[in-house]
C-alpha cells in the first residue's frame, strides 16, 4: 500500500498532498499537488484498484500529446499503405484531428468531448468517419502502450454512409457504341468494358502484361493518381491475377499493340505517358463526356464500365467464384455484397429448374403430391 504526506508549500498557508506508492514493476512513484487530504486518498486507492485490475497507467505516459503520437501513427501508416490509401488519412489528420486534438495528453480525452467533436464537423459523412477513425486509431495505440486505459474514441455515435448511388449497366450494343465515340481510347473503354479492370489496372498495362496466344491479361500493377501525381503499385488487394480476353477484344488490342516495345504503355497518353483519369461533366468538353453524349448514354462514371463488365459475364453464365476471379475482389462474399442485384435472376432460375426436376419425378411415380 502507498502512503499519503503533507507538504508545505511558500506562500501558502495549507499544505499540500503527496501520495508515495509502487508500480506494478516495483519502482517508487510519487504524485503531488493535491490540495485536500481526501483527494489523496482517493488518488491512491483508484491507483491500487489499478494495479490489482492491470490497468495502472503511469501518470508520465498518459501526458505523451496527440500531437506526438499522431505523427508517429501517420509515420507507420505511410510506410505500410499505398499512397492513394494514405494520402485521404493524412488529409484527415492535416485538416480536422491536430487542429483540435494536437495538443490534448491523451489521458485527458473524454468520451463526451470526442462525441461533440464529431458532431460538430460539418462535413459528408465519409469525411467525419475518416477523421474519427485517425483519432481512434492514434488511441487504439496509445492503449497497446499503457498510456491510457480506454479508447474514450470508441463507441460514439458516428453518422450513417449515404447508400451509394445506383449502377449503371450498358448493354453489348451500348458499350460499343461508346467505344467507337470514344476516339483514340476505344479499345480502352472495351477492355474497361469486358474485362472488368479498374481504371488504375487499365492505365498501367503493358505490353508484356498481354499474352495473345492465350488470351489473357495479367493484372500486376495498378498506377493511381494522388495529388496530382500518379503513383504505380501492386493492385488493390496486392495479388496479381489473370483476366481472360473475348476473343474479338482480344484482337483489336493485339492491332492497338502492333509495334510497340514490351516494355511500352498499352494505353498511354498522346505523350506516351499514364493516361489521365477523366469523368463525366456536363458543363466541360471532355472525351468521356463527348463519348456518352454521342452515343446517346446517359451520364456514367467510368467505374460504371467496371460494372458493366460484371453484367456483361453474369448475362453469359459467369458465376460468382468466376467473377470475382475475373474483377479481383478479395472474396467471393464481397463479390456478392457489391452485386447481389445481378444474381437474382440467378434464384429465380433455380426455382424454376427445381420445379421442373419435382415435376418431372411426380411424372415418373417417383414422387406422389399429397391429396387435399
Amino acid at each position: 500500500m502507498g502512503s499519503v504526506y503533507p507538504y508545505n508549500v511558500k506562500g501558502r498557508a495549507k499544505p499540500l498532498y503527496r501520495i508515495v506508492y509502487r508500480r506494478p514493476d516495483h519502482k517508487q512513484t510519487s504524485e503531488s499537488g493535491f490540495t485536500r487530504k481526501g483527494d489523496a486518498e482517493r488518488r491512491l486507492a483508484e491507483v491500487e484498484v489499478s494495479k490489482h485490475r492491470g490497468e495502472y497507467i503511469a501518470p508520465a505516459d498518459g501526458k505523451a500529446t496527440i500531437g506526438e503520437l499522431g505523427r508517429k501513427w501517420l509515420s507507420g501508416k505511410e510506410s505500410s499503405l499505398k499512397a492513394s490509401s494514405y494520402a485521404p488519412l493524412e488529409t484527415a489528420w492535416r485538416l480536422y484531428v491536430e487542429p483540435v486534438w494536437g495538443d490534448y495528453p491523451v489521458s485527458s480525452i473524454r468520451h463526451s468531448d470526442v462525441q461533440a467533436w464529431v458532431s460538430g464537423i460539418k462535413k459528408s459523412p465519409t469525411v467525419v468517419i475518416r477523421a474519427h477513425g485517425v483519432l481512434a486509431g492514434i488511441l487504439d495505440v496509445a492503449g497497446r502502450d499503457r498510456r491510457v486505459s480506454a479508447n474514450a474514441a470508441r463507441g460514439v455515435d458516428l453518422p450513417r454512409k449515404q447508400s451509394s448511388r445506383e449502377r449503371r449497366y450498358l448493354t453489348h450494343s451500348q458499350l460499343w457504341a461508346v467505344a467507337n465515340n470514344a476516339g483514340r481510347r476505344r479499345v480502352l473503354v472495351l477492355v474497361l468494358g469486358y474485362c472488368g479492370l479498374r481504371w488504375g489496372e487499365a492505365i498501367g498495362l503493358r505490353v508484356s502484361d498481354l499474352d495473345f496466344n492465350r488470351r489473357r491479361i495479367s493484372i500486376t500493377r495498378n498506377a493511381v493518381e494522388v495529388g496530382g501525381t500518379i503513383h504505380e503499385g501492386t493492385p488493390k488487394t496486392h495479388e496479381a491475377r489473370h483476366v481472360y480476353v473475348p476473343a474479338t477484344i482480344s484482337e483489336l488490342l493485339e492491332s492497338h499493340c502492333e509495334g510497340k516495345a514490351k516494355d511500352a504503355l498499352v494505353f498511354p497518353n498522346l505523350y506516351g505517358n499514364f493516361e489521365r483519369k477523366t469523368y463525366f461533366d456536363s458543363k466541360k468538353s471532355t472525351w468521356w463526356a463527348n463519348a456518352l453524349n454521342r452515343a446517346g448514354a446517359e451520364k456514367m462514371t467510368i467505374h460504371d464500365l467496371r460494372h458493366t463488365a460484371a453484367s456483361l459475364a453474369v448475362s453469359a453464365g459467369a458465376n460468382v467464384k468466376a467473377l470475382q476471379r475475373m474483377l479481383g475482389h478479395a472474396s467471393a462474399a464481397m463479390t456478392l455484397d457489391v452485386y447481389a442485384d445481378l444474381f437474382d435472376s440467378d434464384l429465380e432460375d433455380v426455382a424454376g429448374d427445381l420445379d421442373q426436376a419435382i415435376s418431372s419425378q411426380v411424372v415418373a411415380g417417383m414422387l406422389r403430391p399429397k391429396a387435399d
